[in-house]
């Protein structure tokens, strides 16, 4: 069972992802300074378990307050969450869980509670939040997990496992995971994803863990396999969906997304409610991170490209929603018109 990152009374442990799957070593974050640099570092990545993070870093750093004053303590809580909400634009599940986390302090400060009592109830709504992400890729798997019919090979893209999640399941191989759950017999094909390579090192690793039979192929493979007719589902995560059932994801998804449509091939997008974010209308309106070019021209340290030349390395790509077939969340399955439908399961 895959957990990437745990609540201790030492500090915030994650499972460093940067180093798998060569490598299997256990940070212990002790303050939130050093959460926010574990999730901009991607340390820890995948919007669910970002915004499992977050709670986690704000617990700490309330843990961590040595004041008396409760102005100054809320003062100091609202400085660790802006901090934290500069490390991921693009995941909303961080802005979520941030959110989430300041209606508790609200709530806690409103209820008369002291400073002490409100740094225990911080903690334990961070495990809480935890605990319910859990629990929703569990739906999302068991949702999911009956979309997809027996000896199906599903094309993944990026990782959106139990390493991308609060653990267990995932939501993208949630639904792999839930198929197999159900007696169905279901292999993968799994994007490579450059240029930070989940596929290869993340999504890869996991399904061998779980001896789940899984065939790794290079980004620009994707048309052909699919041309061959050896894909009957394409499953992806997001970091955000919009309103109106756009959904922002690692970069390249778009292009998978066409491929789909062209071969006639379902296009699943699997999150937790928490990556909806209604109040954006439209994909347009979702900020798309770009990272360090030394992820494109690099490899670890072993230089590919040559110097002085322009780089781009924008994290995610937005799919537009005609080319979504369903987005999977713990309330169900919803499909087009999806204002309506993904407005349907915040009300239910």
């Amino acid at each position: 069972m895959i957990i990437p990152v745990k609540w201790s009374d030492e500090g915030v442990l994650m499972l460093d992802q940067r180093l798998l799957p060569t490598e299997e070593i256990w940070l212990t974050l002790k303050t939130y300074t050093e959460v926010a640099a574990g999730i901009k570092d991607m340390v820890v990545r995948g919007a669910p378990a970002i915004g499992v993070s977050a709670a986690y870093g704000i617990a700490l750093g309330a843990k961590q307050f040595v004041g008396m004053d409760l102005t100054d303590f809320e003062d100091e809580l609202d400085y660790i969450c802006e901090k934290l909400g500069e490390t991921r634009p693009t995941a909303v599940n961080l802005f979520w869980a941030i959110d989430r986390m300041k209606r508790t302090f609200a709530k806690a400060k409103a209820d008369g509670k002291s400073i002490s009592e409100i740094k225990q109830i911080l903690i334990q709504d961070a495990k809480d939040i935890h605990e319910e992400d859990i629990e929703s890729q569990r739906l999302i798997a068991q949702f999911g997990g009956e979309l997809l019919e027996n000896d199906s090979v599903v094309l993944t893209h990026c990782n959106a496992g139990a390493l991308a999640t609060g653990g267990v399941w995932g939501t993208a191989l949630g639904v792999i995971r839930g198929a197999i759950a159900q007696g169905k017999s279901v292999s993968v094909f799994a994007d490579e994803t450059r240029p930070y390579l989940q596929g290869a090192r993340l999504t890869a690793w996991e399904l061998n863990q779980d001896d789940i039979p899984v065939t790794l192929i290079t980004d620009n493979m994707s048309g052909h396999i699919m041309k061959r007719g050896e894909i009957q589902a394409v499953v992806v995560g997001s970091d955000r969906i919009a309103a109106n059932g756009d959904v922002a994801n690692k970069i390249g998804t778009y292009m998978v997304a066409v491929l789909a449509r062209r071969h006639n091939i379902p296009f699943y997008v699997a999150a937790p409610l928490s990556t909806v974010d209604m109040n954006c209308p439209t994909g347009e309106e979702i900020p798309i991170e770009e990272r360090d070019i030394r992820e494109v021209t690099h490899v670890g340290e072993k230089q590919l490209a040559p110097e002085g030349i322009s780089v781009s390395n924008f994290a995610f790509d937005v799919t537009p929603n005609d080319l979504v077939t369903a987005i999977i969340t713990e309330k169900g399955v919803a499909r087009a018109p999806y204002t309506e439908s993904l407005r349907k399961q915040f009300e239910n």
